[in-house]
């Protein structure tokens, strides 16, 4: 990505709605400088209701985190949601000194949907079918892609867009965020036991409505009576109807990210904001004591389930 930087005109980083600050990757910051960029959250849908109240004030705190960046919001599967942002780039993308059109080059961490926004923006904008391949693992896109034309203009100096592989951290140094990044599938699924990320998982339904997964539970902080009887219910059973626990554990993750074990965000936002306004006290403050301060919070709301 560096080595063509001089050719690029654009950038459009995708982050995931549902862990928008985790899914930010710092190497962007470094190797990118001040390009003209936008920043893009994917799978809105998935993180809260849509057109309610709560949603609104998050959006308004995400658009302070990068204020010297247009923000957009879109779905995973609704692709009138990238006609803005169309709109915007048929305005602000433009490469006056060249006549080849603008270069438009899409980043994110793996599997955050920059694939699936390129095909929803080339529909929009030209009309066309999806050029891009996409999945619901990481690691679909494996190289920089040909340049796929969004966006036509009649003096010629069309927009293209290249889609770019998931880059990843090299090292996460906060056990949690590795969690919440496995948890939006921006790892591969085998890399985390999936029953220790069930386990996550409860610990955020629970803080939210334990009654989501009533069908298969009373409300509980222990992960493997609660996945046994998912697999029960759901026939995921080894031999002697024994419950496959891991499998179990796999699709009650792949339920929550499909929306339907509750859609609310993982990030802490107002964490976020204290952090960033104090960021030398957020510093000081080690893993160990952020957690005891959290646990002693939840301690002192009344019925807040913990798991942790």
């Amino acid at each position: 990505m560096k080595s063509m930087l001089s050719t690029i005109d654009y950038v459009v980083e995708c982050r995931d709605y549902r862990a928008p600050v985790t899914s930010i990757n710092p190497m962007f910051e470094e190797a990118l400088g001040k390009m003209r960029r936008l920043v893009v959250y994917t799978k809105r849908d998935l993180g809260s209701i849509p057109k309610s109240v709560e949603q609104k004030t998050i959006e308004r705190k995400l658009q302070t985190f990068d204020p010297n960046s247009t923000v957009f919001f879109t779905s995973s599967s609704a692709r009138q949601d990238v006609s803005q942002i169309i709109k915007h780039l048929r305005t602000d993308a433009e490469a006056p000194d060249k006549l080849v059109g603008c270069r438009v080059l899409v980043v994110g961490m793996p599997n955050v949907g920059k694939s699936t926004l390129i095909n929803n923006l080339r529909n929009s904008g030209t009309g066309k079918a999806k050029a891009m391949k996409t999945g619901q693992q990481p690691g679909i896109t494996r190289k920089i892609a040909t340049q796929v034309k969004i966006i036509e203009r009649e003096n010629g100096s069309h927009v293209y867009v290249l889609d770019t592989p998931g880059v990843f951290m090299p090292y996460v140094p906060d056990a949690e965020n590795m969690l919440k990044l496995a948890l939006c599938g921006c790892v591969k699924d085998n890399v985390i036991s999936p029953v220790t990320l069930a386990d996550y998982l409860l610990y955020h339904i629970n803080l939210q409505d334990p009654a989501i997964y009533k069908r298969w539970s009373e409300p509980t902080n222990d992960v493997v009576p609660l996945i046994e009887s998912f697999a029960r219910q759901t026939g995921l059973l080894g031999k002697g109807g024994v419950p496959n626990v891991e499998g179990a554990a796999l699709l009650f993750i792949q339920k929550w990210r499909q929306g339907e074990l509750g859609r609310f965000l993982i990030d802490d936002l107002e964490e976020e904001e204290r952090r960033r306004a104090d960021p030398a006290q957020a510093a000081r403050m080690s893993m160990t004591q952020a957690l005891r301060v959290e646990r002693t919070t939840r301690k002192n709301k009344p019925d807040a389930p913990s798991n942790l």
